[in-house]
């Protein structure tokens, strides 16, 4: 019986690429897309030599085609750390719009279903604690997270609009933070700042007084989510991330032990419209994909410092220390 074909776009990025193992795991053929414009090809090197991997470098804001059948696509391109979208805003826009357009288009076209990769920044700096799907949230459309936020908000419509209007199969998962192997320690996320600042020996910057709260996801659990959830019937967004919240100050001083090193936490100036609190309501995942997370922050932490560590000493170094200005999720 010949592999069902799946199009993982953002392939070669912290979570597509972790999909593209999945899938090949589960004897999929897997076609990763990316432009490469954050995603890095040795996230993905390993399955270059697979039969049933085939790589297409891409900007999927163009016209997508991939010939042959397709059964299922998922939609992980978009930068997705703030140092990335104040870089490269209309980018960002972009992926988030016509990239959607296009993959919606090539999805009917195809008879594929759908999965796109919404995140909790829909929600903004909510007013509700945990964060339900039906809260509509609280943003700030033309501050500086606007682009990112607003191209995931326009991507959750206009997803609904191809499910209620052309009967499309889609799925939308809204990410909250994740961590683990492959992220990029110089992406301004909380997590890989306050590792890289560790092992560079620095002082671990913390915006206002640090007590705005995350709550971190380690991948292996929320790559499990994602795959119930495309197999699931909900064409609904579900949440799907750790309910385990913790402050930004805690979770310094959690790194601070991990990493053995005796580094000061300073304070800058709490950037614009960065969320006070963000943690998932996670019950619809519970009763509909029987999920909930597994992996503790602990185990997750200890894993992600082994992968850093790992890193050739150029990476850790290259990190460009005016970008911890700006603010982290």
């Amino acid at each position: 019986m010949p592999r069902k074909r799946i199009l993982i776009t953002g392939a070669a990025g912290f979570l597509g690429s972790h999909l593209c193992d999945r899938f090949i795991k589960e004897d999929y053929h897997v076609i990763g897309m990316d432009n490469l414009i954050t995603g890095d090809l040795r996230n993905i090197e390993h399955l270059f030599k697979l039969d049933n991997f085939e790589f297409y470098h891409h900007d999927v804001s163009n016209f997508v085609h991939v010939p042959g059948e397709l059964h299922y696509i998922l939609h992980f391109a978009s930068p997705a750390s703030p140092i990335d979208y104040l870089k490269i805003p209309i980018q960002t826009l972009k992926v988030g719009s016509l990239g959607t357009h296009n993959l919606l288009g090539l999805a009917l076209a195809k008879g594929a279903r759908m999965l796109i990769a919404s995140t909790s920044e829909v929600y903004g700096d909510p007013s509700v604690n945990p964060q339900p799907e039906e809260y509509w949230g609280n943003v700030n459309p033309v501050g500086p997270r606007g682009v990112y936020d607003e191209a995931k908000r326009f991507q959750e419509a206009m997803t609904m609009a191809y499910h209620t209007y052309h009967g499309l199969e889609t799925r939308i998962v809204r990410i909250f933070n994740t961590y683990g192997p492959r992220m990029r320690l110089n992406d301004g996320r909380v997590l890989p700042a306050f590792i890289g600042q560790a092992l560079r020996g620095e002082s671990l910057t913390m915006f206002g007084d640090g007590s705005q709260t995350r709550s971190f996801c380690y991948v292996d659990d929320l790559i499990e989510g994602i795959y119930r959830l495309l197999f699931s019937d909900y064409p609904h967004p579900v949440n799907i991330g750790n309910p385990d919240e913790i402050t930004i100050r805690q979770f310094g001083e959690e790194i601070i032990k991990l990493t053995g090193t005796d580094q000061q936490m300073i304070s800058l100036p709490l950037p614009t419209d960065d969320p006070k609190q963000r943690r998932p309501d996670i019950t619809k995942a519970k009763a509909l994909l029987g999920w909930e997370p597994k992996v503790s922050r602990s185990e997750g932490l200890k894993i992600t410092y082994e992968y850093f560590k790992s890193l050739p000493q150029d990476l850790v170094e290259k990190v460009e220390h005016k970008d911890f200005k700006h603010y982290t999720r």
